[in-house]
């Protein structure tokens, strides 16, 4: 019988080089003339590594990049110093949710009830502000005071480096839980698996199978109008909005899916509509937050699928050396074939 040490064997590969997300015009477009500008001064480099923007009445434009935060001054260049910076005011904020809702915040009622609004590119910017309840639920967000523009990042190919770990065959997959601590990337290699799952793989001789996903908060295609604005593949299903459980059963009904991908798993509810799932014959690909195997077999909800060997590969992410690291590969089906390609991985990635 295989030792925990054999059926872990750490595979290090980071994404590669980061989309340039603000050469495009989506996040220009929904900005003030004055941060726009603002904006346009930032050099080329640093853009691209632009994570969050976040807007708040009467304090400074704050710009996330990989995890950390920093202030721009009117002419463009970043700063730590609060004083040298630019400030937001009520109409900055006002301005921009017009822009983000194309002056018609009423035609999307529901979304900004959710909290968000996806704008095109799939990027998605958070709301936060007066809310105001109607029969103890959210009805409307107003008096908006704060904009949280989440830059949505394609990284086409980061799923390549474990594809060929989850394939089985030529026309299926093994059963597949990404265990990833936030903002470790795990939404962003979820979705390249699923284009690789869907469009095919001629170096993996797979021919591409019919995917459905659950895109319960717009992240994983980053639908716009219905339509996905990231590459999920050409045959892929995409339900956006909907609960995650109710969607899984929605789609087996439905859309003749072989695959269900969706993100976030974790409540009884999804459980059950996974364990319908493979009642129906269909395989999975999801993700839970987590920083170790250990730490979310604790939840019993997933540990009961981990006992019970539901998951034939279980990936771990970290953000070390860099976000979008594969840490582990964790074969939970004792194929000693699986061990020796990871071996033969790490050779290949750092010439041991």
């Amino acid at each position: 019988m295989e030792n925990t040490k054999d059926k872990r064997l750490k595979v290090y590969k980071s994404y590669g080089r980061e989309g340039r997300a603000l050469n495009g015009k989506e996040i220009l477009e929904i900005l003030p003339i004055r941060l726009r500008q603002i904006f346009s001064n930032l050099p080329n480099r640093f853009i691209g590594d632009i994570e969050e923007i976040r807007l708040r009445v009467n304090n400074p434009l704050i710009i996330n990049c990989q995890g950390e935060d920093f202030f721009l001054t009117e002419k463009g260049r970043t700063s730590k110093v609060k004083h040298e910076v630019i400030e937001i005011n009520r109409d900055d904020i006002k301005t921009c949710f017009q822009l983000v809702t194309d002056y018609s915040a009423y035609a999307l009622e529901e979304e900004i009830r959710n909290g968000f609004i996806t704008i095109k590119g799939g990027h998605r910017v958070g709301i936060s502000g007066k809310t105001i309840i109607e029969s103890n639920r959210v009805k409307t967000i107003k008096n908006i005071s704060g904009l949280n523009i989440r830059i949505s990042k394609e990284k086409i190919g980061c799923g390549e480096k474990v594809i060929k770990h989850i394939l089985k065959g030529s026309d299926s997959i093994h059963n597949t839980l990404i265990v990833s601590p936030p903002g470790c990337g795990k939404t962003t290699i979820l979705r390249d698996i699923i284009r690789l799952i869907s469009s095919g793989s001629n170096k993996y001789n797979f021919k591409g199978i019919n995917v459905s996903v659950v895109d319960e908060r717009s992240e994983i295609a980053g639908c716009y109008d219905g339509i996905p604005q990231k590459d999920v593949g050409i045959r892929t299903d995409v339900l956006d909005g909907c609960p995650k459980a109710e969607g899984m059963l929605m789609l087996i009904r439905s859309m003749s899916p072989r695959v269900i991908a969706t993100d976030e798993i974790g409540r009884d509810e999804d459980i059950y509509a996974l364990q319908e799932a493979m009642n129906a014959g269909v395989k999975f690909i999801t993700t839970v937050h987590g920083d170790s195997i250990e730490e979310v077999s604790r939840r019993n909800r997933i540990n009961s699928l981990i006992e019970s060997k539901v998951f034939k590969r279980i990936i771990i992410l970290t953000n070390k050396p860099k976000v979008g690291t594969v840490k582990e590969i964790i074969d939970l089906s004792g194929n000693s074939t699986l061990n020796d390609e990871l071996l033969l991985d790490r050779r290949d990635d750092y010439g041991t």
